[in-house]
């Protein structure tokens, strides 16, 4: 899934009784739960599910689908589609897609990354208050009441949150601990400053390495500068290439405040000017559309960034492609460790589309994709013996396997559970340390109830959209010949798009919200 930064959720799952489980065909979901054996199947339909990714290519999906779609149509009458956003211009195409008044059923949702909010405004989401205990019993009955009013828009519930699966999503860059070691780095990064000695050693020790190949459309490197040279936190509002306005800090998370003008960003431009022209990057670096992933996983380049959840299993790629590579992670909150928030619980999630024509089989077939165990397994891993076996408790792959052949996913990204997650050997068996680095500063996600609106200041987020996208990736990879000037006209330049009223927009949102939850 896309970054939506520095959140984390951990809950311990309220366990299934027996009956409510047979209710994912159709019994009770407990105390909340309804009886979907009322509900009228006779009927066969289509149900769609809009996800994010490209589509696989190779077949599998097909496969693993006509097995999923035998038991939904044995269990709930009903076949499931799946509609793939792929990953260029994807949330354009998403926010489309929910705008276009298409009959959609299930849509993966998330608040902090896909306009969640903004979509439930323009009326994109079907209210879901009384259909769940319905049709949807067993979900109804283990989502806490508390985690039910973070899921509402105008007072009614219009998303289900993926709020029992445990993840990090929290972004840094990956880097070489072998390479480190040889450059005189022994202890883990954890400051730019540190990383910057590690790519001037690889300039300095490796000729034939680009020491950190990257596509300069990614806003990574901005968005970890602030986080790691300041307290500050993202907050759930789109301006565009990158955020302007955050808040100021945990302890003042209802103070907006944008980095961009004060020193972080004129002392960010410099250093990635100062890292540009010590060829820390190809000259080509905005135009540049390589695959830098599996550069790094080949050893042409020594770095890479992403989330922690894609550091746990590239660290086992680079074991088995590049042996002895000791892959690291320096997470951008660690520099100063003040600002490492817990993941949202509506960081995934699912919604039903406002238009579509079988809401309640839609939520029969998400009760069981998320609630049966064997079609949980069935929609996330693929079929047992093809794309995995159990070998010790864990997901192994399966003697003669092949990446291109064999390979699947569905990006069920709305309703994984932890009670179904089977440990897998593709996951770095140490992560744990990691992940208790992370327990030690980590605080609670303060955003999960902020709707933003934007409607009183539509166009000046536009217009700022615009300034961020056509500036900043000339900024963030050193490709102006002067960062304070060119820091100064992007200043300038938001300033004119009205800057000033979004600012004052959002701080008395801020305001409003906090009285909401008397804090």
């Amino acid at each position: 899934m896309k970054s939506a930064w520095f959140r984390k959720w951990r809950w311990v799952p309220v366990m299934l009784l027996c009956a409510a489980l047979a209710a994912c065909g159709g019994g009770s979901g407990g105390s909340k739960g309804g009886d979907a054996k009322e509900a009228d199947t006779s009927k066969f339909v289509t149900v769609s599910y809009l996800m994010l990714g490209d589509k696989p290519t190779n077949g599998q999906l097909e496969k693993v689908m006509e097995k999923v779609n035998a038991i939904l149509k044995e269990r709930v009458n009903a076949h499931l589609e799946l509609q793939w956003i792929e990953w260029a211009d994807w949330l354009t195409k998403y926010n489309l897609a929910l705008a276009s008044g298409e009959p959609l059923d299930l849509i993966t949702i998330g608040t902090d990354w896909l306009d969640t909010w903004a979509n439930a405004q323009k009326g994109a989401f079907l209210p879901l208050d009384d259909l769940l205990p319905k049709y949807a019993p067993v979900t109804w009955s283990e989502v806490p009441d508390d985690h039910w009013e973070q899921s509402k828009y105008n007072g009614k519930i219009v998303l289900i949150p993926e709020d029992q699966y445990t993840q990090w999503v929290n972004h840094g860059f990956f880097y070489r601990g072998d390479w480190a070691k040889e450059f005189g780095i022994n202890e883990p990064i954890r400051d730019w400053q540190t990383f910057g000695r590690y790519l001037q050693g690889i300039v300095d020790h490796k000729p034939d390495v680009i020491p950190w190949d990257v596509n300069g459309t990614k806003n990574e490197p901005m968005m970890g500068y602030i986080i790691s040279h300041t307290d500050a936190l993202e907050l759930p509002i789109t301006t565009g290439w990158f955020p302007v306005i955050w808040a100021k800090s945990y302890e003042e998370k209802y103070t907006a405040y944008s980095p961009v003008f004060d020193d972080t960003m004129i002392e960010f431009a410099k250093t990635m000017k100062e890292w540009a022209d010590k060829g820390y990057w190809r000259k080509d670096v905005l135009n540049y559309k390589g695959d830098t992933r599996e550069e790094l996983l080949t050893g042409l380049t020594g770095a890479d960034q992403h989330h922690t959840q894609t550091y746990s299993t590239l660290r086992v790629q680079m074991d088995e492609r590049q042996p002895g590579s000791e892959l690291q992670m320096f997470p951008f909150a660690l520099q100063r460790g003040n600002n490492l928030l817990e993941m949202s619980i509506t960081h995934g999630g699912t919604s039903i589309g406002a238009h579509s024509r079988n809401p309640e089989r839609a939520l029969m077939v998400y009760d069981l994709l998320r609630n049966d165990e064997e079609l949980y397994r069935l929609f996330n891993y693929g079929i047992e013996g093809v794309q995995y076996e159990i070998k010790d408790g864990k997901r192994v792959r399966p003697e003669g396997y092949d990446e291109t052949r064999d390979s699947f996913y569905s990006n069920f990204w709305g309703g994984r559970m932890d009670k179904y997650e089977i440990p897998s050997d593709t996951v770095y068996e140490n992560i744990g340390e990691l992940y208790a680095e992370y327990d030690k500063v980590k605080k609670p996600y303060p955003y999960g109830r902020f709707v933003f609106d934007k409607t009183p200041i539509e166009a000046e987020l536009a217009a700022m959209s615009q300034v961020t996208a056509s500036q900043g990736p000339a900024i963030a990879y050193g490709q102006v010949s002067d960062p304070v000037q060119a820091v100064e006209k992007l200043r300038s330049d938001l300033k004119a798009a009205g800057f000033d009223k979004v600012m004052a927009e959002i701080q008395k949102q801020l305001d409003e919200f906090r009285k909401m939850v008397g804090d």
